[in-house]
């Protein structure tokens, strides 16, 4: 009974987690103003996938988290398939409210972007469960927030500079301050936001214990 109710929260974790990367690919290429700094639409559900990450490395380890972040990767690339040769065909005249041009407008990213994004994914995931796993056997149960918020200062580093790095400074669109500094912005948020949420990985592990082990005293204490 226990494995198969594991099995059901994999499940759902799994489900927020793909649908969370697979969201946040798709509206990224929209820029929003937050202040004086520009930031990518795509910087609200990442820090959801942050979350569901730490909560798949706590109770289904490192082999979870990849395995999932390589189903991930792939399904990503699936949908800038079928975007990529929906955009090539014309829309009905006169009958469709979307015109092929504004479907490009609003799909049709760059090759580097799509690139960069799968690349920077798996990079931090892998970064991410490493790091994780680490603090995870020094601190055993307990300080659920430093495994959790560690491994998010790290991984999303790296993954910040990667996408931006691939994407817009190699190509020679940004030049090294512009680089640096949205990619700064872009992690100073995403790395805020995830602190921010930092209360959701303790319901997230509540949640689960309670689901798990019925009326049974929570495995995780702090």
């Amino acid at each position: 009974m226990l494995r198969t109710k594991k099995e059901i929260v994999y499940i759902i974790l799994a489900g927020i987690f793909i649908t969370n990367a697979i969201t946040a690919e798709l509206i990224g290429g929209k820029l929003i103003q937050v202040g004086p700094f520009v930031l990518s639409m795509g910087i609200l559900p990442w820090p959801i996938v942050f979350i569901t990450t730490d909560l798949i490395n706590e109770y289904f380890g490192k082999q979870g988290v990849k395995r999932l972040s390589y189903i991930t990767a792939g399904l990503i690339a699936y949908c800038f398939i079928i975007l990529f040769f929906s955009m090539k065909i014309p829309e009905a005249k006169g009958i469709s409210p979307v015109s092929n041009e504004q479907f490009i407008a609003v799909f049709g990213q760059s090759n580097l972007i799509i690139i960069g994004s799968i690349i920077a994914f798996l990079v931090a995931q892998f970064l991410d469960v490493t790091i994780f796993s680490y603090f995870k056997k020094r601190t055993g149960e307990k300080m659920i927030w430093l495994r959790s918020t560690g491994s998010t200062v790290f991984s999303q580093l790296i993954d910040s500079f990667i996408v931006g790095g691939i994407a817009f400074y190699l190509p020679g669109i940004w030049n090294t301050k512009q680089y640096i500094e949205f990619s700064l912005t872009g992690y100073s948020f995403k790395l805020m936001i995830a602190i921010c949420l930092t209360p959701l990985i303790y319901l997230g592990h509540f949640l689960i214990e309670k689901y798990i082990h019925n009326n049974e005293k929570p495995l995780i204490n702090d």
